[in-house]
């Protein structure tokens, strides 16, 4: 029951698999919506410029009806003002086409967004399977597209014949109206009547548009099996993510070794740990770890600090404790100052006498280390879970 219910598909689309949905072009559209705001978007044109529009069509007819003697002898001169006429047809129609176009390019933002996807074009043979294209004729998808038709249709003509009745007594009398104002008066009203029916389509559109991005939604469901593995796979393979990281803590190594010279004093175990400290009175308010290790990085520690004169001191506790409650890169606890203050007293002694003689300082010993920072005192455990820095 388990396995059954990991293999159906109840958990919503991930957010790749919608990515990749949508680089292979698969994005809801609603055609009814894409139809309404054309149809709309025309009518609204018309209606703003129609009466520009038809002193210009008659313009035009009337030039295109006139004919001189000069064209029955000349040909190249009839295409030139044929040319002529199909430029100014053009230019008259231009603002109604870009509205069109405008609106073409605006509804896609409505429902799905702008999408150009190259893999969509790709020939796909499988759509021309033909048992496959019968399974579709009498799927889901195509009850509801002959439900919506039908429901289109209906609600059209219902809008088409109250329109009709409302607008008959206009109608019949254009009979009687004089030929001018009577053309004025058919083109309104057809006008009219067109943004009446086509804002039925509002009504379909308002609920074809949820649908189809529900039915999209439903499309790209998961099961929780494919959650699992596309987790796997997004995570990586663990070999890659484990040379990854050793990777990175090489390079991590790399760069707190470098940090080994500038250091003023390396506290030791003496062969366990190594706790390079470094203390400048600008800018630090604590000196600071900026290398610390065990074994063999350690000796490593030790090794880079002998090179280059860093200061070596052996102090078991002291460097126990650091190694333990000392972070890379932060400030030592404060319950080790007094201990660290001693440290580097010797340090700034010992370049003191390293540079103008006299008596040589003597390495500190017994250290003020509190006992429960030393992991090896068995006050330690007590204080890790009384909440002493760790």
């Amino acid at each position: 029951m388990a396995e059954e219910s990991d293999l159906e598909k109840t958990e919503p689309a991930s957010p790749r698999k919608l990515e990749q949905a949508r680089e292979e072009g698969d994005v809801p559209r609603s055609r009814e919506l894409a139809t309404c705001t054309l149809l709309l978007g025309a009518g609204a044109a018309f209606w703003f410029t129609g009466g520009h529009l038809i002193k210009e069509l008659n313009a035009l007819l009337a030039a295109g009806l006139s004919f001189d003697r000069d064209m029955a002898y000349d040909m190249n001169l009839l295409f030139e003002r044929s040319a002529v006429h199909l430029v100014d047809l053009l230019i008259a129609f231009a603002p109604v086409a870009l509205v069109l176009i405008v609106v073409a390019l605006m509804s896609p933002l409505l429902i799905g967004g702008w999408l150009f996807s190259a893999k969509a074009l790709q020939p796909n043979f499988g759509r021309m399977n033909p048992i496959k294209g019968i399974g579709n004729m009498f799927s889901v998808r195509a009850l509801v597209e002959l439900l919506k038709a039908i429901g289109k249709t209906i609600l059209v003509g219902w809008i088409a014949w109250m329109v009709v009745r409302y607008e008959i007594d206009a109608v019949m009398a254009l009979s009687v109206e004089p030929l001018q104002s009577g053309a004025e008066h058919v083109g309104q009203l057809l006008l009219a009547s067109f943004m009446f029916i086509v804002s039925g389509l509002i009504l379909i559109a308002a609920i074809d548009a949820p649908y189809q991005m529900w039915q999209h939604a439903k499309k790209l469901m998961m099961s929780r099996q494919e959650l699992k593995q596309e987790m796997k796979e997004s995570d990586g393979n663990p070999e890659i993510k484990a040379k990854i990281r050793q990777q990175q803590r090489e390079m991590a190594r790399r760069r707190m070794m470098a940090e080994v010279p500038t250091a003023d004093v390396v506290v030791t175990n003496p062969t366990h740990f190594a706790v390079a400290l470094k203390y400048s009175e600008t800018g630090m308010r604590a000196p600071r770890v900026v290398a610390k290790g065990a074994d063999e990085v350690a000796a490593k520690i030790r090794e880079i600090a002998a090179e280059n004169n860093v200061v070596l001191l052996e102090a078991p506790p002291l460097a126990r404790a650091l190694y333990r409650h000392a972070e890379l890169g932060d400030e030592i606890p404060e319950s080790l100052y007094i201990a660290v203050a001693e440290v580097l007293a010797y340090v700034f002694q010992l370049r003191a006498y390293s540079k103008h003689g006299g008596m040589r300082p003597d390495a500190p010993t017994d250290l003020d280390v509190p006992p429960q920072l030393d992991p090896l005192n068995p006050s330690a455990d007590d204080a890790d879970s009384n909440g002493l820095p760790q």
